[in-house]
């Protein structure tokens, strides 16, 4: 498992009965985890201190619980990077934490290819991976069919200082993008990709993982460039294991191109009681250095 240990603006400070306490900078949240599924296990007095937390409704859904005022939305900063941080109706707050260990390896790829390399990061959201490609030099199209989405990941660049940088932003459904960057004759020398378990384009197309992802990798292949760099499968699919993303690649990539592919998962270290919190899995295919 690799550990998103390397925040200062970020830290998960305890887990128990379904919630999660974090820290986002200065402000603390409370908010449900279904993984967590053993009790509290360090100082419960930790869980006074939360200064909002977001209560799930047994009808679906659910709403935030505000302690004290807080602003609309605040900043983090992670090695350089900066976000805008927002809590959400859905409970989330526009940035997954654990990425952090992809961006730190999207990063070293990228400033060592010694090239230039053109990105495509689809089903972007709010752009934690296209921040880190144009940090490390790279150009990037950034494909989401959500626009809210889309507009926040443009603030999340302009927040780290990199509104100069070449970065294109699509509201698009992706499937249908990558069809129109293959008539296009449009390539690209990494590929990350965050699908969704379940989802819908703009115009209504529906997104199921278990029978879209296998094609989209493939389809992706055709908008490769002759001599890529990396692809990257992010999941959250529950059930899904990392061996599953590992063959889709090996079935796909692997047979192409010559290079290393490894899967696993992505978690969190608890501040308080030394546990590791899950958070997702993923695949990876790099060209060998």
């Amino acid at each position: 498992m690799l550990l998103a240990d390397g925040w200062k603006d970020y830290e998960l400070i305890d887990t128990g009965n379904g919630e999660k306490l974090e820290r986002w900078g200065k402000y603390i949240l409370r908010r449900p985890d279904p993984q967590i599924i053993w009790p509290v296990n360090g100082n419960s007095k930790l869980w006074t201190k939360a200064d909002a937390h977001y209560h799930r409704s047994s009808s679906g859904g659910g709403k935030w619980e505000f302690k004290r005022k807080l602003p609309e939305r605040w900043q983090i900063s992670y090695k350089g990077m900066s976000f805008h941080i927002e809590p959400t109706g859905f409970k989330h707050t526009g940035l997954f934490p654990e990425q952090a260990v992809n961006w730190d390896w999207i990063i070293d790829k990228i400033r060592s290819a010694k090239r230039p390399i053109k990105v495509l990061n689809l089903f972007a959201y709010t752009g934690g991976a296209t921040v880190a490609a144009a940090f490390a030099g790279a150009s990037v199209c950034h494909v989401d069919a959500a626009k809210g989405m889309v507009q926040w990941a443009k603030e999340n660049i302009s927040l780290s200082g990199l509104a100069d940088r070449p970065v294109r932003f699509i509201v698009d459904d992706v499937i249908k993008f990558v069809q129109r960057e293959k008539r296009r004759g449009n390539l690209y020398d990494a590929v990350i990709m965050d699908p969704p378990s379940y989802g819908r384009g703009p115009k209504g197309e529906v997104w199921k993982i278990e029978n879209e992802l296998y094609p989209l990798v493939e389809l992706c292949m055709d908008v490769l460039s002759k001599e890529p760099l990396f692809f990257l499968i992010n999941s959250y699919t529950t059930g899904f294991s990392p061996i599953v993303v590992e063959n889709i690649l090996k079935m796909t990539l692997g047979k192409k191109h010559k290079g290393v592919i490894s899967s696993g998962e992505v978690g969190i270290p608890v501040s308080s009681t030394g546990l590791v919190l899950p958070c997702g899995i993923f695949g990876r295919w790099e060209a060998k250095s």
